[in-house]
Formats: C-alpha cells, sequence, structure tokens
C-alpha cells in the first residue's frame, strides 16, 4: 500500500487498542508497520469477543489492518537481540509497555537511539513517563472516570456513564499518531511521551475554560449543549429522535417550521445569551411542538429551511446513509482464512482517485521470516535456529 509515508518503517511494540490503532493508521498512510507480538498467542486482542466463524477477533481485525506479523519472544536475549537488530533498521518504534519495562530489555530509546541517532521512540502509556502515577495500570473506562469525561456524560439527573466509543483509546490512538508524524517532520532522533491521562485531559479545553473563567465545575447535560440553545436531542411524536443544533440566524426558521411564531416574535429569545437564560422554557415549548412531528418528515423540513439537524441513527443506519456509501466509508478486504470482509476505510483520502484500500489484518506470524531476513538481515539458518528454540 502506497501513499505519503511509503518508505517509513515502524517497528510495532503496542497491542490492545490506543497504540495499535496509531499504528494501522501509519499503515493506511503507507508506512510499512511490523508489529512484533508473543510466540503462539499474540496481541491479546487475538482472543477478545466477537469472534469470526473461523476463529479471528473482529476486534483485532479493527486495529491491526495492513501490518506485517513477525512474532518474537522479547524476554529472551536472543529475541531482544534481533529486536535491536529491527529497530537499527526502523524509522519509528511504538510501545505501550510500562515506563522502564522495555529499558530492561534493552529496548528502550536510550539503548535503540545509539544504534540509530535518528529514531522516532514513542511511548504510548496510561500516564506518562513521569509523574506519581507513571507505573499505574489503566483501561479506557479507568481513564474516562479519572479524567472528568463520565463525570460530564450522561443525563442530568442519571448517574455517570462511559461514553458510546471507547473515547480515551481512540483519542489517544489520534496523539500517538501526531506524535509519529511530528517526529518524522522533524526527521532526528526524539523520544516522545504520550499519556492517555493527559489526552483526556486535553479533551476539556471548553470545560476547564467553563471552570477558569467562573469557578464553577460543569455538571452533566445529556444532549443538551450548556452554552447555545437549541442544541439537543428531541424525541418526535413516532417516537425516534432528532437532534437539533444552531446559531442565531437558525432560530426564527425553526420556529417557522415548528409554527412558534410567538417564540420568534420574543425578542428576548433572539439571540443566543437570551435563549440559554430563558432555557427552560424555550426547550418546553420546543418539546411539545416537535412531539407533534413524525422524525423524518420534521427532518426533512428543517434541512429545507437550512436548519442544523439530523436523525439519532443506529451505527447500522449511520454506515447504511447514502452519502457514507458514496465516499466509501466501508471497504472491504480479502482474509486468508474469514475470506471477503467489511472494514472501515481511513478517513483521510486524497481529493482525486479512489477511495483508499483497506489493508489486510495479519495471521498470527505470518511474516515473521521474510521481515528477519529482509530488515533484521537474518539468515534461513538463523531463523530456523530462533524457531527451533521457541524465540520466534
Amino acid at each position: 500500500m502506497t501513499g505519503p509515508l511509503d518508505g517509513i518503517t515502524v517497528l510495532d511494540f503496542s497491542r490492545v487498542l490506543a497504540a495499535p490503532l496509531a499504528t494501522q493508521i501509519l499503515a493506511e498512510l503507507g508506512a510499512t508497520v511490523v508489529k512484533v507480538e508473543r510466540p503462539g498467542s499474540g496481541d491479546e486482542t487475538r482472543g477478545f469477543e466477537p469472534r469470526l466463524p473461523h476463529g479471528e477477533s473482529a476486534y483485532f481485525f479493527a486495529f491491526n489492518r495492513g501490518k506485517r506479523s513477525v512474532t518474537l519472544d522479547l524476554k529472551d536475549p536472543r529475541g531482544q537481540a534481533v529486536a535491536r537488530r529491527l529497530a537499527a533498521r526502523a524509522d519509528v518504534v511504538v510501545e505501550n509497555f510500562l515506563p522502564g519495562a522495555l529499558d530492561r530489555l534493552g529496548l528502550g530509546y536510550a539503548q535503540l537511539s545509539r544504534e540509530n541517532p535518528d529514531l522516532v521512540y514513542v511511548s504510548a502509556t496510561g500516564f506518562g513517563q513521569t509523574g506519581p502515577d507513571r507505573t499505574r495500570k489503566g483501561y479506557d473506562t479507568v481513564f474516562q472516570a479519572l479524567s472528568g469525561v463520565m463525570a460530564m456524560t450522561g443525563e442530568p439527573a442519571g448517574p455517570p456513564s462511559k461514553t458510546g466509543v471507547p473515547v480515551a483509546d481512540l483519542t489517544s490512538g489520534l496523539w500517538v499518531t501526531i506524535a509519529v508524524l511530528a517526529g518524522l517532520a522533524g526527521r532526528r532522533g526524539r523520544h516522545l511521551d504520550v499519556s492517555m491521562m493527559d489526552v483526556q485531559l486535553s479533551l476539556h479545553a471548553l470545560n476547564a475554560a467553563r471552570l477558569f473563567a467562573l469557578d464553577e465545575d460543569p455538571a452533566r447535560t445529556g444532549t443538551e449543549h450548556p452554552g447555545r440553545v437549541p442544541s439537543a436531542a428531541f424525541q418526535a411524536g413516532d417516537g425516534e429522535w432528532l437532534h437539533i443544533s444552531g446559531s442565531d440566524q437558525h432560530w426564527r426558521p425553526l420556529c417557522e417550521v415548528l409554527g412558534l411564531d410567538s417564540l420568534a416574535a420574543d425578542p428576548l429569545l433572539g439571540t443566543n445569551s437570551g435563549r440559554v437564560e430563558h432555557r427552560d422554557r424555550v426547550m418546553k415549548a420546543l418539546r411539545g411542538a416537535i412531539a407533534q412531528h413524525d422524525r423524518d418528515a420534521l427532518v426533512k423540513e428543517l434541512r429545507a429551511a437550512d436548519v442544523p439537524v439530523g436523525a439519532v441513527r443506529s451505527v447500522r443506519e449511520a454506515l447504511a446513509d447514502p452519502h457514507a456509501v458514496a465516499r466509501g466509508v466501508v471497504g472491504e478486504f480479502d482474509h486468508p482464512t474469514e475470506g471477503r470482509f467489511p472494514a472501515l476505510r481511513t478517513p483521510l483520502r486524497e481529493t482525486a482517485g479512489e477511495p483508499p484500500a483497506t489493508g489486510v489484518p495479519p495471521l498470527l506470524g505470518a511474516d515473521t521470516d521474510d521481515v528477519l531476513a529482509d530488515l533484521a538481515g537474518l539468515a534461513a539458518d538463523e531463523i530456523e535456529g530462533l524457531r527451533a528454540a521457541g524465540v520466534i
């Protein structure tokens, strides 16, 4: 697969979600990504549910497309020596071990950069390389809880809730990608530190601004925007939901479609600040009016009036939308054991040409021999010796 990162080699020591998402993005951009996995078991997500008919994990498929899989026992000194040979020929190393773990195996930045001074080395961890929590473990929902994201999610009268997608993992994966690209742009060796906790705290840009400005800890608001009215999900008369948002220029057209002439004429409600001040009255009127309409018919009317609106859809409905189909959001790949299988394409594409191809998730160790020969320079008998010793 070619792309803007064609010719870049990434040695991927990561597993599970955040960093593997990043290395998948790099593969989609054209980099050669060599995923180093444990012999026999591989990335633990290979065992995650749901399983496909021939035993592969849909979870693994989602974050490891387009990579080459090498099995290597990093606890064995012979495996460590091979890993150092691979790193000497790589442009980038991505790892998500606890701080210090790879240093103890002779695979930390200080050791690898001696052989490869231009190496871009990205460490993606839960709490970063410094600080009192640096060796603390955690998962996506733990970071949502600790960072305040969970406290901000859900209805005001309900309990805190996790987000509908693993936002801590996904956003951290994007920042690992940014770190790699920043390192490559500098074209000189560096060790970049991405903390999932830091990433989640950075998502509070608006919430922190409110806290700093008003000394007020933001509270859960459900689907409502705390600083804009209207911006919320509403239930239509047929029981379906839609989300309406907009600025001052959309207020009058919204009222006209809903027959709320008195609200449109009220000078107190002509600006967003006024509607925020009178939120309860505005929202009560909107809910009552919207409940008189079927969702799809109302969405059509509001779109015709240029009011920003969208039906609240299921994942299946969203992926089958004609616009998503026209954009080629869903692609397919041919897997050696599972056959033809759908997958989400990268959202990054050029304006000219076809949508990008969808990479294939590798079978465990499928590329071990080729990579060790081509990248590490090992002879066939050396590779067989490592296999006989259980190192690969």
